[in-house]
């Protein structure tokens, strides 16, 4: 068999478990220290019985680890003890997990996973102790499932170009506790937050929303965030963590750009004039539209973004209208609603909308537009919030949605933004598609977030909010 690949496997997962090169049934002796590290699997050398790792509990625990794992507990999640046999993990509903029943040697055993040992060492810690042989082996593979264990040296060769940057660690420090709360395997947040490195996002418009969201994604660490406007930095356009006062007068963009940069928790890597055409020719990994215009982030013209739906480019929206502040859509091209799709359906819903917007774009007297500053910083810090998450690889809550939130009473509403059957972005018909193939079931939306009902789940079973219960 040239290329046995399993069914769960992804870009981490160790070759062994991907690929088994030749007709020979033995695991090639460049994978065989893996199998040395992990003494339960010994019947695992043969092919035949590799087919088996389907429903193996290690599987987990050899994605992106191997051999030269150093498990730790995550230390984002504090640790109490409810008894004498089990120990809580984590205070908030969303993250809090309980493990028992724990003998007195296992629980100290947890104290040694901190990330500076390896399993070798370990099992030895453990033998000194008088655990039973394969305890540690058990005790971190069932903490692995659990989604409690993180890998010290994890996270691919990329995360491991990110560690020797020891000033930029030392600053992204809390959003790498951050992400191991949200990622089960180990070594997946540093992973995720390495790659956060490669992602290219720009920023349209440079006033209080945009300037201080495009320096909080260069300061999360995003690669490199490209902001672009028209004009000069006026007084009214200062914020913090935006645009100061010393740069009224400048160009918006070269402003902006200035203090994304300032804000990023390293030098980014110096260009050459063949890296540059090379990173730019990949194109935008998401646009973010936060005009300066409350119009337009009232009633966004779909011409706006008519390049970005062509070329297939994530965009999401937000701004400041009047007393409201507004996140999303993100708009996945071909996928979900658009610009296009909700002016569509505002037209279906009041006649009088298009007559309202071509008044309101037909210009008037200049006027200060509203915008309070604490609410732009909302609207501007969730809208990084969303936009990271979607960077992460997660699917946020403004998928075809728009998160609304008023003056002064601050309620936030999701306001769904469907894929309309006459907009050219074709979203809609993907969308009877998946109805169609689901045999008529409802689609589901993201535009609502609510507490789950079951407050305890299996360590197996994908996370839910609520505090639950494993037994180790």
């Amino acid at each position: 068999m040239d290329n046995f690949r399993h069914p769960l496997s992804g870009p981490g997962m160790l070759a062994v478990v991907t690929v088994v090169g030749g007709d020979s049934d033995r695991l090639t002796p460049a994978y065989e220290d893996v199998f040395d590290a992990f003494p339960s699997l010994p019947s695992l050398r043969s092919l035949s019985s590799l087919r088996s790792l389907r429903s193996f509990p290690m599987l987990l625990l050899l994605r992106a680890t191997g051999a030269h794992m150093h498990p730790m507990v995550k230390p984002a999640l504090r640790r109490g003890w409810r008894d004498l046999g089990t120990v809580q993990f984590g205070m908030t509903p969303a993250h809090a997990m309980t493990l028992g029943p724990l003998d007195t040697a296992t629980g100290s055993f947890l104290d040694l996973l901190n990330g500076t040992r390896g399993l070798p060492l370990l099992r030895e810690e453990a033998r000194r102790m008088d655990l039973p042989d394969g305890h540690a082996d058990r005790l971190v593979e069932r903490l692995a499932r659990a989604g409690l264990l993180d890998d010290a040296r994890g996270g691919g060769a990329a995360a491991d170009t990110l560690r020797e940057r020891k000033e930029a660690m030392d600053r992204l420090g809390p959003d790498l506790a951050s992400l191991s709360l949200i990622t089960r395997e180990p070594g997946e947040a540093m992973e995720r937050l390495a790659a956060r490195r490669e992602a290219r996002v720009q920023v349209k418009g440079a006033g209080r929303v945009g300037a201080v969201l495009a320096a909080l994604l260069s300061g999360a660490g995003v690669g490199e965030v490209d902001v672009r406007d028209g004009g000069c930095v006026e007084p009214g356009d200062v914020a913090p963590g935006g645009l100061s006062a010393e740069a009224v007068g400048e160009r918006r963009d070269t402003a902006a750009r200035r203090a994304a940069r300032a804000a990023a928790p390293d030098r980014p890597a110096r260009r050459t004039p063949r890296t540059r055409p090379e990173r730019e020719e990949r194109g935008f990994t998401l646009v973010v539209l936060a005009p300066r215009d409350d119009i337009a982030v009232h009633a966004p013209d779909p011409s706006a973004a008519a390049a970005l739906i062509e070329s297939g480019t994530p965009h999401l929206y937000a701004g400041v209208v009047e007393g409201t502040g507004v996140v999303g859509p993100l708009v996945l091209p071909g996928g979900t609603g658009c610009a296009g799709c909700l002016h569509r359906d505002r037209t279906d819903r009041d006649g009088t909308w298009p007559r309202l917007v071509a008044q309101w774009r037909s210009g008037g007297p200049r006027h200060v537009r509203p915008c309070d500053l604490s609410l732009a910083a909302t609207v501007a810090a969730l809208s990084a919030a969303h936009a990271l998450a979607f960077l992460d690889g997660e699917s946020p809550s403004s998928t075809g949605a728009r998160w609304e939130v008023s003056l002064p009473g601050l309620n936030w509403r999701a306001r769904p933004v469907w894929p309309h059957p006459s907009c050219p972005c074709g979203a809609a018909g993907k969308t009877e598609r998946e109805r169609a193939s689901k045999n008529g079931e409802p689609r589901a939306t993201m535009a609502e977030q609510r507490p789950s009902s079951t407050p305890c789940r299996r360590a197996d079973a994908a996370r839910l909010a609520g505090t639950w219960r494993a037994h180790v």
